[in-house]
């Protein structure tokens, strides 16, 4: 009778040690999964404003404008759109990303769109609300 309960308390302390003690990468990767204000990357993204798209350095800065914005918070009511935004189109694994930017003098709005799923939240960027955007390319 005792037996059987010393190896179960044995294994629920390997598995206790083992899910404290993740390695960096694992604990990275499962982060990753649930982040909200994920990294974009150059290759994988499209950029559009008033249907048109950005292309070159505009949308490398762009790019790296959005992903060193601060997260400030998510919420759950609606925008109000007398902005034009930014639209980023991009992949996260199989899925379809859609990001609607909207840029305000004192805060930036994104409304994320994937797999049927609508999530808003609010970020800080100086960069991103200083910024006018050169539009080089029609789309076509």
């Amino acid at each position: 009778m005792t037996w059987p309960f010393v190896i179960l308390l044995i294994l629920a302390g390997l598995l206790k040690i083992v899910v404290t003690c993740l390695p960096t990468g694992v604990v990275e990767w499962l982060i990753s999964k649930y982040e909200l204000h994920q990294k974009l990357s150059n290759e994988t993204v499209t950029v559009t404003i008033d249907g048109k798209h950005l292309v070159g350095a505009d949308k490398i800065q762009v790019i790296n404008y959005f992903n060193e914005a601060l997260y400030l918070e998510r919420y759950y009511t609606s925008l109000e759109n007398s902005v034009t935004p930014l639209i980023i189109d991009t992949t996260r694994g199989k899925n379809n990303v859609r990001l609607f930017v909207y840029i305000y003098n004192d805060r930036v709005d994104v409304v994320k769109t994937y797999k049927k799923k609508v999530v808003a939240y609010r970020l800080r960027s100086d960069n991103l609300q200083k910024r006018s955007f050169v539009v080089t390319e029609d789309l076509a």
